[in-house]
């Protein structure tokens, strides 16, 4: 065997002259191969989705309102204020949130309901869902299951998050159509796993793998299943509001995309401590998992860390000399930045998995790795061509959300010091925090915040991509441990170095934009993007970002076959990692440009700058070069199209190419600008700084719940009478054998018509249950055709 495979996850992590035989090796591997990774036909895709629960009702109705009123918790603050131990303000703010006849919408909140509402199906799954290990028929309950069976006005009742609502009402359907269309069932039951659970919410992830096909359009096949799969999961979320009676008891349940933690779930954070938090919110993970306490363990752990983490930024910024003064806002002990919603999307190479599974040794796990983070360090040079343009998450922050301890979220544990300090300083200058030419930011009390605000004109700012600000996206390397350097184990090195700084937890898995799903992990070989917000639609924004995630990787892999870019040319420093990942954070931001080293070691990065225009010397910082993000981008687009033509040819994406450039040239058309124009519209105002950042957070949660849900529902839709229409004209041997199975569920009608005809009640949310249980049984069968039509049979392992 090679003396390669001798590097373990205790190999030091100085052990780069090794790495470099097993990089030689892997470059030689790459450059006789017939073809290389991720060519046009040889990329798979899924995806996954976190979407946001909410349940619409009176406080009376809703599980979240009741939960809290009849907590101990709450009675405790009760008993401490009377005594005087907890001052009378807590109390009151508590009431008021509980209480606020205006506030209808409960977001993540569960629901209950009389168990006798579930027929012999749903009734298994939730009895084998509740045992400690799903998998042992004779084991044991989990030791929380009262948290789940309550009883209600003499009889029991399912008390249950919506993430788990779905699967037990895609189990309900399931058992509702078994006697008439078994093979419908089958199928049904097949996807059942597909409905997880996220932090606090529901997480979908691809019903099978699909295939890249540059005469569809590269990224079409993967956005035609995300589109059905969302509205799928609307359809089941309908279904459960009329077959567990979740109507009639005053609690709508709804699900949709959206990417920021919701206002009123952040105001009760800041009103209740972070164990009370957890047990509010944090998932149960009934979902999926065979062992769904442990899970539920490691939700709870996330969230314990982050909030940590977010308590140690703060020393950060002091130590960075961004917090000058001892006057400072605390943030919250329980942070919620784990609410926050995003679409992960993973690319397989048909290549590298076929390689790795024959099990031989010229190409192994450890080439995997070595090749694997080299082409991460590329990739993060290209992810700003995505961050607004493909998907964004819009915000507006108000003057007084400008203290550095809150505004600057987990930057700190992203970003060098310096770096940190440069983008403070353009962020602030971007939002113009000045008064006579002096910069300030809130001094603490809110009345004088907002008198100064008012006083002196200062607005605040608006953001195109917050999410990426508020949340962990990924974690900056030690000088002792880099955290893609090539060598095996360089992730748990990282995480021990980063738990002793109280900044992370070495049982988590290793926060990355861009990371390397292994196959002896996964089952497969590629990239999972992290770094995708919210989309405007599934088959324009994501087809388009899933073409371009594609063409960047495939990129990668060629630079490294001819020999053009190694590990050397990407340092794996602190500093030139956080060099290279300013770049998005800044253009999350939206603040103009940045600063590099004149001279710095990382090699592609001044390839990069070598196509920007406008770039000159620095002078304010001695050494550095003055760059545009805009320029920066545009040079990113230059040097797809001279790098990649052949890419770009074989992928037919040169119409891609030209939107993005309209994209990166007209905010119009990029997705902030079409998601901000959106929630203005839905309010009747102008611009974001005619709103408040409450105003503006609330107009953007009705939007996303109201107008993008519809709109996402349209386009799928569209992707559903797509297959129907294949099946209806027996376009294949699978399309006549499903047309039999469509005869035995609505008789002899066009399965288009059938589905159509219904759209306008499932767009108003007003079709019955027998209805809903038609199209459901129509939704599952495009899904089958589709995935057999992709040449997927089996399930595939995509979720992580």
């Amino acid at each position: 065997m090679s003396r390669t495979t001798a590097l373990s996850a205790n190999s030091s992590p100085y052990a780069v002259e090794s790495r470099h035989v097993i990089e030689r090796e892997a470059v030689e591997f790459l450059a006789n191969s017939a073809t290389l990774p991720f060519s046009s036909s040889d990329i798979t895709a899924g995806s996954e989705s976190e979407l946001q629960a909410a349940v619409l009702g009176r406080s009376a109705d809703v599980d979240l309102a009741q939960t809290i009123h009849r907590s101990n918790y709450l009675k405790n603050i009760r008993d401490r204020t009377e005594t005087g131990e907890s001052p009378r303000i807590v109390i009151q703010q508590l009431q008021e949130f509980l209480n606020d006849s205006q506030s209808t919408v409960w977001e993540n909140s569960w629901v209950r309901f009389p168990r006798n509402m579930l027929n012999k199906e749903a009734n298994q799954l939730l009895a084998c869902d509740l045992r400690a290990n799903r998998r042992d028929p004779k084991g044991t309950p989990r030791t929380d299951i009262d948290r789940f069976l309550v009883t209600e006005q003499g009889e029991e009742w399912v008390r249950v998050p919506v993430s788990y609502v779905l699967r037990l009402a895609l189990a309900q359907v399931i058992g509702a159509i078994e006697s008439d269309v078994p093979m419908l069932a089958k199928e049904g039951r097949r996807l059942l796993d597909h409905f997880l659970n996220d932090n606090s919410s529901p997480e979908t992830f691809s019903f099978y793998v699909s295939g890249m096909d540059p005469a569809r359009g590269m990224g079409k096949a993967i956005a035609h299943e995300t589109a059905i799969r969302f509205l799928l999961t609307q359809l089941l979320v309908q279904y459960a509001n009329r077959a567990f009676g979740l109507d009639e008891t005053g609690q709508h349940a709804i699900v949709y995309a959206s990417p920021h933690p919701p206002v009123r779930q952040r105001r009760l954070n800041g009103l209740i401590s972070d164990s009370f938090y957890r047990e509010l919110f944090v998932n149960p993970c009934l979902s999926g998992w065979d062992q769904g306490e442990d899970k539920s363990r490691y939700m709870g752990l996330c969230h314990e860390v982050l909030s940590r983490s977010q308590l140690n930024a703060v020393v950060r910024l002091k130590d960075a000399g961004i917090i000058t003064r001892n006057l400072v806002v605390l943030p919250a002990t329980s942070n919620i930045s784990l609410a926050n919603n995003g679409t992960h999307l993973s690319l397989g190479s048909r290549m590298l998995t076929e390689t790795l599974q024959a099990n031989g040794k010229r190409f192994t796990a450890v080439h995997e790795k070595v090749l694997g983070d080299l082409v991460i360090k590329i990739v993060e040079h290209f992810l700003p061509l995505f961050v607004g343009t493909y998907s964004a998450a819009p915000y507006r922050m108000n003057f007084r959300d400008f203290h550095p301890e809150t505004a600057l979220g987990f930057l700190p544990h992203e970003l060098d010091f310096s770096h940190l300090r440069m983008l403070w300083r353009r962020w602030k200058k971007k939002a113009g925090l000045s008064v006579f030419g002096r910069s300030i930011t809130p001094l603490g009390p809110p009345w004088l915040d907002r008198a100064i605000s008012f006083i002196f004109n200062l607005r605040g700012d608006c953001l195109p991509d917050f999410r990426l600000i508020d949340y962990l996206v990924c974690l900056l390397s030690t000088e002792q441990s880099p955290a893609l350097d090539g060598i095996p184990g360089n992730d748990l090195r990282l995480k021990r170095d980063l738990g002793q700084l109280g900044v992370f937890d070495e049982r988590m898995s290793l926060y990355l934009l861009y990371k390397l799903r292994a196959q002896s992990v996964m089952g497969f070989s590629g990239f999972e993007g992290r770094h995708y917000s919210l989309f405007w639609n599934h088959t324009d924004d994501f087809a388009q970002a899933a073409s371009m995630q594609a063409l960047v990787t495939a990129l990668a892999f060629q630079y490294i076959a001819r020999g053009e870019v190694s590990h050397e040319d990407i340092p794996d420093d602190p500093m030139t990692e956080s060099e290279r990942r300013q770049y998005l954070f800044a253009t999350a931001v939206g603040v103009g440009t940045v600063n590099v080293r004149e001279a710095g070691p990382n090699r592609f990065l001044t390839r990069i700058l070598m196509k920007t225009h406008k770039t000159r010397a620095s002078r304010r910082y001695a050494g550095h070069l003055r760059v545009r993000c805009e320029d920066y981008r545009m040079a990113l687009v230059a040097m797809l199209e001279e790098d990649a033509s052949d890419l770009i040819e074989s992928f037919q994406m040169q119409e891609c190419m030209r939107s993005l450039r309209d994209r990166l040239s007209n905010q119009d058309s990029s997705t902030a600008g079409k998601l901000t124009h959106g929630i203005l519209n839905s309010v009747g105002s102008p611009s974001a700084f005619d709103l408040s950042g409450e105003e503006f957070a609330l107009a953007a949660e009705g939007y996303y719940r109201r107008e993008l849900r519809a709109q996402y529902l349209r386009e799928a839709c569209e992707c559903v009478r797509e297959e129907l229409c294949a099946i209806d004209q027996r376009v294949s041997e699978q399309a006549t054998q499903y047309r039999g199975l469509v005869t035995a569920m609505i008789g002899t009608r066009s399965a288009v018509d059938a589905f159509t005809e219904e759209q306008p009640l499932l767009l108003a949310e007003t079709a019955d249950a027998e209805t809903l249980q038609r199209c459901l049984g129509l939704c599952i069968m495009s899904i089958a055709h589709a995935r057999i039509s992709a040449g997927r049979t089996e399930e595939q392992p995509l979720a992580s």
